[in-house]
């Protein structure tokens, strides 16, 4: 297509004024042919040229660039009403997406020490509904005893009321002897809103009301409402280079936990993906004998789905 477009443009330069005081019937058929493709930046570039060839048939390449612009707002509705029906269609085990990722850790704080760690991130994304769901394990043995052992799994369910306003619940599971915890479950619901949704940068904020149950592994446990904050941010940096932040907070009377994981990920080709994280855990009220803050540096390799 570029070839053709530098094709024409020469010949065009080359031809006499009066020869082309008629708008040739080859620049139609390349409207016509950067249409087909899809491409809308192939069509600005190809009407463009147009009108720089033959500023005098400008009344005829504007005419010829609305009807460009209709058909591909046709074919844009086409593709998202066949897209809508395909979601509407799907049964319950369709159209997820996500990624797994496996690979080391180096943590410090309550232990010092190499483990492994893995990940699983799944996403269905509906008409109205979007389902996520989500796991991770730290772990680590020397002697044939634990010396780090961390399991994390949640489920969030959103209901879209707009584009970018959305009800969310979260139903979480988690168990971190080492930071204290033998056993804490999470129930949440509140609203979110995505700030910026961009093919570059994309940051969404949400919070509400808790539940939190605490089973300690000193035998003591606690039931209290929390209020719990997110933020989940990504930019592609380029192509190949992303920069990832997911941060949460719940705060409960006496007691609060944070947890913030900075990533930068490296597309390695086709679907895999090298990603360094670095993640702080702190919890400002932890049962006598734990440290108040864990931090972990990540290495995974990671695969998209």
């Amino acid at each position: 297509m570029m070839f053709r477009c530098v094709a024409l443009a020469a010949t065009l330069s080359c031809m006499p004024a009066a020869a082309q005081a008629e708008l040739p019937v080859a620049v139609e058929e390349l409207i016509d042919a950067a249409v087909a493709t899809g491409d809308a930046k192939k069509v600005d570039t190809v009407i463009a040229l147009a009108r720089s060839t033959y500023p005098d048939d400008r009344p005829t390449i504007d005419a010829l660039a609305a009807r460009a612009k209709e058909q591909m707002a046709g074919k844009a509705a086409a593709v998202a009403a066949e897209k809508e029906a395909e979601i509407r269609t799907a049964g319950i085990l369709e159209n997820w997406s996500g990624r797994g990722e496996l690979g080391a850790f180096q943590s410090s704080g309550n232990s010092d020490d190499l483990g492994v760690t893995a990940g699983l991130k799944v996403k269905r994304e509906g008409i109205d509904w979007r389902h996520k769901l989500g796991a991770l394990v730290d772990y680590r043995e020397s002697d044939g005893v634990a010396t780090r052992e961390q399991f994390l799994f949640a489920y969030e369910p959103n209901y879209k009321i707009t584009e970018r306003l959305y009800a969310y619940g979260l139903g979480q599971y988690e168990r971190d002897r080492f930071q204290g915890i033998s056993t804490r479950l999470v129930a949440s619901g509140g609203l979110g809103y995505d700030v910026i949704d961009t093919d570059r940068v994309f940051l969404s904020l949400k919070g509400g009301p808790a539940f939190r149950y605490t089973d300690f592994t000193d035998g003591t446990s606690t039931e209290r409402l929390a209020g719990l904050a997110a933020l989940d941010f990504d930019w592609t940096i380029s192509e190949r280079l992303a920069l990832t932040e997911d941060a949460e907070a719940l705060v409960e009377d006496g007691s609060t936990s944070l947890r913030a994981a900075t990533g930068l990920e490296a597309d390695l080709g086709g679907n895999l993906i090298a990603r360094v994280s670095y993640v702080v855990e702190h919890e400002t009220d932890p049962p006598a004998g734990a440290e108040k803050t864990d931090t972990l540096t990540r290495v995974t390799v990671v695969y998209d789905f």
